[in-house]
């Protein structure tokens, strides 16, 4: 491949992701939530066994935050939870789809979290990663994020020991 057609599938794939449109998502939409975070989160595969989610807590955790979405060509390229209260936000459960990784949406879900905390008058966004995915964590610090502590993992059984990493972020106001 020239070096002039490799720009432009890169401008092509970059111009392609950045359209997916951004929306709140529904009730309605937990099941193909609950699809994508399973793609998304097969890499975890590892160290538990089993889907990450089901659409009935996607759709119980909609009671207590939101999730945004991308859509791209008709279907989900990404979602990301977000909670927010007492001046303190929450995000978790960030996907992309498998096919859309590594062409920004996750760093733009990351963004729309924070914006939305933001306007929710929170002082600082949190989440938590696994510790057994390295990865996240560099990921997350070069996004302006520190680790502030551990708590352990219960969400279901695992393979090897884990724990969560909580990292925060202060909003700028």
């Amino acid at each position: 491949m020239s070096d002039a057609s490799a720009k432009r599938s890169v401008v092509h794939d970059l111009a392609s992701t950045s359209a997916a449109s951004v929306r709140r998502a529904t009730v309605a939409d937990a099941a193909a939530i609950a699809a994508l975070v399973n793609q998304a989160y097969a890499i975890e595969a590892f160290f538990v066994d089993g889907d990450r989610t089901d659409a009935a807590e996607i759709a119980a955790m909609m009671q207590t935050g939101s999730f945004i979405v991308l859509d791209d060509r008709g279907g989900l390229a990404g979602a990301v939870y977000i909670e927010g209260g007492q001046r303190r936000g929450y995000f978790g459960m960030l996907a992309v789809a498998p096919e859309q990784q590594g062409h920004g949406l996750g760093k733009r879900l990351v963004r729309i979290a924070e914006a939305l905390c933001e306007a929710a008058d929170c002082d600082v966004i949190a989440l938590r990663i696994i510790n057994l995915r390295e990865e996240l964590g560099r990921w997350y610090r070069s996004l302006g994020y520190r680790e502030v502590g551990v708590t352990p993992y219960t969400h279901r059984p695992v393979k090897r020991p884990c724990h969560f990493i909580e990292m925060q972020r202060t909003l700028v106001a």
